[in-house]
């Protein structure tokens, strides 16, 4: 049986962007290191509470179909090397790199500041989408529980939401999302970004088996969820060729509505990528970051608006093509189900009955 890898960055460099020191340890003391302590014990998580005054965060991007997310946790486990959140642990001090998923913070206050945030009488509802940076079923949340109380609270005031997320934990919570499907308020979207277990586990290094995430679009989609599958991102010359199997096997799991984002590498996640393809992919490093440029304007990275999310030039098109192609065939994104604002009530409790 092939050896789990533990880590998805295989550096863990300080980022530069804040004027942060940035050290680097020389062969020679490494070798020393080793000859007198033994070599390094495996990363352990950590986990920091942090208790936030506010726990809505509001962007007015015209890339994404809501103004509005939680975050339960800073920092993923699940270690995705492509992840577009890991430059947010630079604002703390740490590295986007093996600090990103191994030095997590939890907001264990989550569900209490949203109860107060919901009750405010100026507040206008729309829906809330859980899982827009990091991973709100990634496995801390199997102690921590923090996402479950925020869907309590959603689901006493019949409040919208969207949760995205790449592990099959979300099924524990089918008591409470069920209910509120049945009455339009809630989308479950699965990442899913490859059906080989190898590829997957190199990625994603501690994320649920691809056929587990089938498994929970399975699941969710038999108790009336309506369900999505992410296909992002697309990572050129390793990913790509998997398309019309991705969306085929989505389908057969049920899920009637799926997108695709090719890979995005802004600020250190470029660097950790490129690192990455040297360890993992020395063969096709190359070529994979100059299929990228070209789907990013000549840049390892494109942070426009309205490009972003989508790629430009020939191999982008060449994407779009088969994709919705292969999503015709098995009959996907025939309809949008759109979540109800009309239901909501503000929260009961001290907090409601001030107002």
């Amino acid at each position: 049986m092939a050896k789990r890898i533990q880590r998805g960055a295989t550096i863990n460099a300080t980022s530069r962007r804040f004027a942060l020191p940035q050290t680097m340890a020389d062969g020679d003391w490494l070798d020393m290191q080793d000859m007198v302590d033994g070599a390094s014990p495996p990363l352990k998580t950590s986990v920091t509470v942090e208790n936030p005054r506010t726990i809505l965060s509001r962007n007015s991007s015209p890339d994404v179909p809501f103004d509005r997310s939680i975050n339960p946790y800073r920092g993923c486990e699940h270690g995705c090397i492509y992840c577009f959140a890991r430059p947010t642990h630079a604002y703390h001090d740490l590295s986007p790199g093996l600090d990103f998923e191994s030095r997590l913070f939890a907001k264990p206050n989550a569900a209490e500041l949203l109860r107060a945030e919901l009750a405010k009488p100026g507040y206008r509802v729309a829906p809330i989408a859980l899982g827009t940076n990091t991973d709100p079923y990634q496995p801390v949340e199997g102690e921590w529980r923090i996402t479950r109380a925020v869907l309590d609270v959603l689901a006493e005031t019949s409040h919208p939401l969207a949760i995205t997320t790449k592990s099959d934990r979300v099924v524990r919570d089918i008591d409470i999302l069920a209910p509120m499907a049945a009455k339009g308020l809630a989308t479950v979207c699965i990442s899913v970004t490859s059906l080989d277990p190898k590829v997957a586990r190199t990625i994603e290094p501690r994320a649920p088996t691809p056929e587990r995430r089938l498994a929970a679009v399975a699941k969710l989609a038999a108790a009336g969820i309506p369900t999505y599958v992410s296909i992002a991102p697309v990572i050129p010359a390793i990913t790509d060729h998997e398309i019309e199997h991705l969306i085929a096997r989505i389908a057969e799991a049920g899920a009637r509505h799926a997108f695709f984002i090719p890979v995005r590498l802004p600020h250190e996640v470029a660097p950790l990528f490129r690192a990455w393809l040297d360890t993992h992919f020395p063969d096709r490093a190359g070529k994979v970051m100059a299929i990228i440029r070209s789907l990013r304007g000549g840049r390892d990275n494109d942070p426009d608006f309205f490009t972003r999310m989508k790629g430009q030039g020939p191999w982008a098109e060449l994407l779009r093509v088969r994709f919705h192609r292969a999503c015709r065939l098995h009959g996907l994104n025939l309809d949008r189900p759109q979540l109800d604002t009309a239901r909501f009530r503000p929260p009961k409790g001290p907090q409601g009955e001030l107002f």
